[in-house]
């Protein structure tokens, strides 16, 4: 499934990682656990669609697009409620890394 923003076109870089620094606060607690890992995991990919298309070309950003890739294999394609909860740790620890890869690439999201 697509999920552009109007006009079709992947988020710029930093206005994807910006929606992916929103998820850090976010828990995981019982009633809630669900819609946070579904936005998590979509947060990642709309992240992995802005690298891919920036000008700068995925070469620009291995490491990111390799822990997305990696996330992706884990869960087999299967984006249920009880996959992603399985893989809960998995899905913050590449959020937390791509986090870090990114302050350290300033000039990517100013």
């Amino acid at each position: 499934m697509s999920r552009y923003p109007p006009g079709g076109r992947p988020d710029k870089v930093r206005d994807a990682f910006a929606g992916l620094q929103a998820t850090l606060d976010d828990a995981c607690v019982p009633g809630n656990c669900a819609y946070v890992l579904g936005r998590l995991d979509d947060e990642l990919h709309r992240m992995d669609r802005a690298m891919k298309a920036d000008p700068k070309g995925p070469g620009h950003f291995p490491e990111p697009i390799a822990l997305i890739a990696k996330l992706d294999g884990e869960l087999g394609g299967n984006r249920g409620t009880m996959n992603l909860e399985k893989h809960k740790a998995l899905l913050i620890e590449t959020r937390d890394r791509i986090n870090t890869w990114m302050q350290g690439h300033p000039d990517d999201y100013r």
